[in-house]
């Protein structure tokens, strides 16, 4: 068996594709095992190439597989915690950066500038097992009678600091609506009175307001059938990313060259503002970073992304 930890988020699984694929073309024939959330089934199904999904919410409690593999992946972190968890089950061997903290000196060193896609292709890179960084396709998911065409803006995040402000979400919802796009708004349970506010001030009747209504498997189908997506640095713009769906991301405090699509795919804008020191923030609400980013700014980064799709419509026709 091979044994990966990535016991994080949708974009943290997104972004580990290409290094999940690598283990899968360096071991065809043994199961690999991913200990990650449960509830990212769905999402796991359509990577693709992972045997057993093993359900880990954290890092407090020891990982059950059963025997010892063969080896075991640290695609979760830097250490000292998530070595020492894959570490308890005694692989026969550990890939994973060097961290002395945990007794571990093998491995390349961990590098804080770097984007998240790279490192991990990185670290299976020092062990001779090569990656491509630009393998981060995802299965199509069935529609399942889900709407396709549709522009979908997800206004939330779990970290409320990457939010830009509803209001402008809301005009950004007015103005595309008025463009002529069918305006839908994604998002979690969590997020879902966000959504609704954001339709209320932008026009929308209730039926607009998908967050809370669909789960992961629903949400990428929806993605993968979109027109366009605007989002803030969270999963669903991974999901764009997986899909090849026309998106704009808005980015801050975290710039884009750690967590945005790749800058060689038009179809993908992020926009960020940067340069603002988080000393002057007062740690409420939008980062400096995202309320720096304007509503014309956002409007001409739609109308860039949906050009180019139009023009490789044109030459592909």
């Amino acid at each position: 068996m091979i044994l990966v930890l990535r016991a994080l988020g949708v974009g943290d699984l997104a972004t580990a594709v290409p290094a999940l694929r690598a283990l899968r073309a360096a071991y065809p024939s043994r199961e690999l095992a991913l200990a990650a959330p449960g509830w990212l089934g769905p999402l796991v199904d359509l990577v693709g190439g992972v045997d057993r999904l093993v359900d880990t919410a954290g890092l407090d409690r020891p990982l059950r597989v059963g025997s010892a593999p063969l080896l075991a992946v640290n695609l979760h972190g830097r250490g000292p915690q998530s070595h020492r968890l894959l570490a308890a089950t005694r692989p026969g061997r550990l890939l994973a950066f060097a961290n002395p903290e945990a007794g571990w000196v093998d491995g390349p060193r961990w590098a804080v500038d770097e984007h998240e896609v790279d490192r991990w292709c990185r670290l299976l890179s020092w062990y001779d097992i090569p990656a491509d960084r630009a393998d981060l396709s995802l299965r199509r998911p069935g529609s399942a009678g889900l709407p396709s065409g549709a522009t979908l803006l997800h206004p939330g995040s779990k970290i409320p600091a990457k939010r830009w402000p509803a209001e402008r979400f809301a005009a950004l919802a007015r103005s595309l609506t008025d463009q002529g796009h069918r305006v839908l708004l994604t998002g979690s349970t969590d997020e879902r009175a966000l959504a609704a506010r954001v339709a209320d001030a932008a026009g929308l009747t209730s039926d607009a307001v998908l967050a809370g209504r669909t789960g992961l498997g629903a949400l990428a189908a929806l993605v993968a059938d979109a027109r366009l997506v605007v989002s803030g640095d969270t999963g669903v713009a991974h999901l764009a990313t997986g899909y090849g769906t026309p998106s704009v991301v808005l980015f801050g405090p975290v710039p884009p060259a750690h967590w945005g699509p790749p800058p060689d795919r038009p179809r993908h804008r992020a926009l960020w503002a940067g340069g603002e020191d988080w000393a002057r923030w007062d740690g409420v609400g939008s980062h400096p970073t995202m309320t720096a980013l304007r509503l014309d700014e956002v409007l001409a980064a739609v109308a860039e992304v949906e050009r180019v799709v139009r023009v490789s419509g044109a030459v592909a026709a």
